[in-house]
């Protein structure tokens, strides 16, 4: 399967809250698009690795991907294993994705920056001709990184999901054991009411950086190339 876009994350929802729109927004536009969780979610406070594989799957379906699977690599312990970097690569190899999204390499969590982490080593070890993998070696032509999770970080660049946001929301509800039973604005799990408020508030600052009303932001580490600077697809406000 040779995927446009696969987002790596650390736990089942990860993806849906930090570039859940984007993703939506490529599904749109017609590319093949996959999801690619590396654990269970297993020790998390609330629901169950059954229930969260059965929210994922709703979820997969409210965004219309083509791809989804998990690797099972343990929660709240993923570290830089080259087991896990090789396990991550075949799956890089398997599904040849032309660009893929990673957490952002730094964060509160570390099960996500990890991801990121070893996200990125194994997009360049599927290259390796000599790595003992199946299939044959290959690269993804880019690594985004999705840095919502740290919004005091300043993004390369910001999209647009204005139009994707209720679905992005709907994706995000599918995972019903996440959240709290009462409106609770300490509580690390939001209600449900209260879910609207905390995704939109995000969206909205990010999506004010470039005059729309909700965007993702991301970070690139290289520097781009441009041919045409009269052309360039960015507006500045």
């Amino acid at each position: 399967m040779d995927l446009d876009v696969l987002s790596i994350t650390a736990h089942p929802d990860d993806t849906e809250l930090t570039c859940g729109g984007t993703i939506i927004k490529m599904v749109q536009a017609g590319y093949k698009v996959g999801l690619l969780d590396l654990t269970r979610g297993e020790s998390g406070t609330r629901g169950s690795v059954s229930l969260r594989a059965k929210e994922s799957t709703r979820a997969s379906k409210v965004m219309g991907i083509a791809y989804r699977d998990n690797l099972g690599l343990p929660d709240a312990a993923l570290e830089h294993s080259r087991e896990y970097k090789v396990k991550i690569a075949q799956k890089i190899r398997d599904l040849r994705p032309r660009t893929v999204i990673l957490p952002y390499w730094k964060g509160r969590h570390p099960d996500h920056f990890i991801a990121g982490q070893i996200g990125y080593e194994a997009c360049f070890l599927a290259g390796l001709a000599r790595l003992p993998l199946k299939s044959r070696p290959y690269r993804p032509f880019k690594i985004i990184y999705a840095s919502l999770y740290v919004p005091s970080v300043k993004p390369t660049f910001v999209v647009d999901i204005t139009s994707q946001f209720e679905k992005k929301l709907d994706a995000i509800l599918s995972y019903s054991s996440q959240f709290s039973a009462r409106r609770d604005l300490r509580n690390l799990f939001p209600s449900r009411a209260d879910l609207r408020d905390r995704v939109g508030s995000l969206a909205r600052h990010f999506g004010l950086m470039i005059g729309v009303r909700y965007g993702e932001p991301f970070v690139t580490r290289e520097v781009a190339a441009v041919e045409d600077i009269v052309s360039m697809p960015v507006k500045s406000i």
